[in-house]
């Protein structure tokens, strides 16, 4: 067997006689590459220890006598090292327990490689019989390319031929039409000299007319009008053309009375399409102007509705009034005095003060319950909640509850990022706390951090999670609220091109970032970022806007973003009831058209996923059955629902905003 030293420390060789040979050998003024090669040639001088050497002698002998010629050769070769590490852990007495975890951790890893080994040999064969039927599928599909090929190469060898026949033809016909030309001029001549020989003759045949005409007029004048009875037949042959000359005047009288020119005709076509196009115009700025009054009556009647509540709420208040309440008296109860009261109560209203005080009423309340009474096992009861018997209260501060509702979120963003899948949070909520805490244990911390986000309702993060846990808030409008600040935060970064971290109220690219938002929303943005500020100050630290203190709570700034958030959604919502009308029932196509018409840029993947939101299906199949108003408003409550592009109230010549 294997000894140790006399001494029975371990050897540091060569390590410690090497650090003992350089600060023998340290010369200050030579360089590393002298002090290196000296310090290698002590080293040479220095003699292995006996038991290293006993070692190594094994090996070399277990690794001799081996058949490396086997399949399981990698395995074989293991062995010696194995007994080796052995005689180190038994010999080495002190470091035992480490080595020997550190043993069975190596062991418990082959062992677990060897299963996913045998595990992937099925997966080898099925991907070696998918390889050669893919490579089949391609052999197959060459040969059939190959015959499409040759039956397309001889297409075209008949095109070819096709084509140079047609040539040809078309050579030939061309000759034949250069022949025909050269015919037709030669027609052409022969009917032109034709045409002057015509003419000829006529005028040579008037001139004998004429001269038979005159001869005869001489021969008549020779007669002293004896013939009475040719002139009268003259007189009435020329008094019936005269009549018939009357008549076809008339006819065409009649007949064209009422025809204008054309060109009148044009210039009054012309005139009457433009009147046409201006009625049109006219007509259409009535229809949007008609509805747009529509909507005003239907406003001033909301509005007139409200007036009249708000009157009888006003009445009723100043019946049951009752004098203001001196909060300052709060801050004898509260822990921390009037300087924690002053925080917690500054620029909060009447009804937030209620809240704040309910909240540290509760949690004093919460801190003195040792137990939760378990809510069972029901399927009505959620899952982090099945519980049978009371439930130990581990007393969280709300520090602690916000920092582990964080670290929730960050497990569960990095899952889905891992495996592309959106999953449930109450689900991923127990089984985190089960992985951190252990099965025992993870309903005590369930109940205590679940009690905690229904009593804090003022932090968002405590509220935003406990929304998201029961329903009431998608996870989507969770996410999208954190890109929207993130996003925020780019567009400060890139406009600041000085990387100083402030900007002035001018260069916030507010409008920029949001497009959409009104004028009154942006100036509220400006006056929450200089909330710290004085009013001679206009350099802004945008840095500064986006930070959190220990508990979560987020700066005026940011506060004030996700209030327009959900503000914004909530208008959307309301201006798509109205457009509803008094619809007790809807169905997919009129909530289809409703969207489109106060939301006329929405893309057809948004408005359907808006639809499958509504009816509680999926986006590829919208149910058309009717559903109430009231409930599909309620659903898309709870969704990230919001404007896609510009409202079509917006920019009007009334001014005004319709919500």
């Amino acid at each position: 067997s294997f000894q140790l030293s006399a001494k029975g420390h371990l050897s540091m060789w060569p390590a410690f006689p090497s650090g003992q040979t350089i600060l023998r050998n340290h010369k200050p003024c030579c360089a590393p590459e002298e002090r290196q090669s000296s310090n290698k040639q002590a080293l040479l001088t220095i003699p292995k220890p006996r038991y290293l050497e006993q070692l190594e002698s094994y090996l070399r002998k277990q690794l001799q006598s081996l058949d490396l010629t086997k399949t399981n050769s990698q395995e074989l070769k293991l062995q010696p090292y194995r007994e080796i590490f052995e005689f180190f852990i038994v010999n080495f007495k002190t470091y035992k327990p480490l080595l020997s975890a550190i043993k069975n951790e190596y062991e418990a890893t082959l062992v677990y490689q060897k299963k996913t080994i045998r595990a992937l040999e099925p997966l080898k064969a099925m991907v070696t019989t998918v390889s050669e039927e893919c490579t089949r599928q391609i052999l197959a599909l060459q040969e059939k390319e190959r015959d499409e090929i040759n039956t397309l190469k001889q297409e075209k060898q008949h095109l070819l031929k096709f084509i140079d026949n047609m040539k040809e033809e078309k050579n030939s016909l061309q000759t034949q039409v250069e022949h025909l030309q050269t015919s037709v001029a030669e027609e052409y001549a022969r009917y032109l000299n034709e045409y002057s020989a015509r003419r000829l003759l006529l005028a040579k045949l008037n001139d004998m007319c004429n001269e038979r005409l005159d001869l005869t007029r001489h021969q008549a004048e020779d007669i002293k009008g004896e013939d009475t009875v040719k002139l009268t037949l003259a007189l009435k042959v020329a008094r019936q053309d005269l009549t018939k000359a009357q008549m076809k005047l008339n006819t065409m009288i009649a007949d064209y009375g009422d025809v204008v020119p054309r060109r009148d005709f044009e210039s009054l076509e012309k005139k009457y399409s433009d009147l046409l196009q201006e009625m049109k115009t006219l007509q259409k700025d009535f229809e949007q102007l008609h509805k747009e009054y529509e909507t005003l009556l239907e406003i001033h009647r909301e509005t007139a509705e409200e007036r009249d509540n708000f009157c009888a709420e006003l009445q009723r208040v100043q019946l049951n009034c009752t004098p203001r309440p001196n909060w300052a008296k709060c801050s004898e109860m509260i822990p921390g005095g009037a300087d924690r009261w002053g925080c917690l109560a500054v620029g909060k209203s009447s009804d937030q003060l209620v809240d704040v005080l309910l909240e540290e009423i509760g949690t004093g309340a919460l801190r003195e319950i040792n137990v939760f009474p378990g809510w069972g096992k029901g399927d009505k009861v959620p899952v982090y909640l099945r519980h049978e018997g009371d439930v130990k209260n581990k007393k969280l501060t709300k520090k602690d509850v916000v920092n582990i509702l964080k670290d929730v979120w960050k497990e569960k963003i990095a899952l889905e990022q891992q495996v592309w899948k959106r999953s449930s949070l109450p689900e991923f909520f127990l089984s985190y706390l089960q992985k951190k805490y252990g099965d025992a244990a993870a309903m005590e911390w369930s109940y205590t951090l679940y009690e905690n986000m229904r009593l804090y309702r003022s932090n968002h993060v405590l509220s935003s999670f406990y929304d998201i846990l029961t329903g009431k808030v998608c996870e989507e409008q969770y996410h999208n609220q954190n890109q929207l600040i993130s996003n925020l935060q780019n567009e400060l970064a890139a406009c600041d091109s000085s990387n100083s971290g402030s900007l002035t109220s001018e260069h916030m690219a507010l409008r920029e970032a949001f497009p959409l938002k009104r004028k009154e929303s942006i100036q509220e943005l400006v006056d929450a970022s200089r909330y710290s500020l004085d009013s001679t100050e206009d350099l802004i630290d945008y840095v500064s806007l986006f930070k959190e203190d220990e508990e979560g709570n987020a700066e005026p700034f940011v506060a004030k973003l996700r209030s327009q958030h959900v503000r914004e959604k909530q208008v959307y919502l309301r201006q798509l009831k109205n457009e509803l009308g008094d619809l007790p029932e809807v169905t997919a196509d009129d909530l289809r058209t409703s969207f489109c018409t106060i939301d006329p840029d929405i893309d057809d993947w948004t408005l359907d996923t808006y639809i499958g939101l509504a009816y509680q299906v999926q986006r590829e199949q919208p149910d058309q059955e009717v559903i109430p108003v009231e409930t599909a408003l309620e659903r898309l409550l709870t969704g990230d629902v919001r404007r896609v592009g510009a409202s079509p109230w917006d920019g009007r010549t009334t001014g005004f905003e319709r919500e």
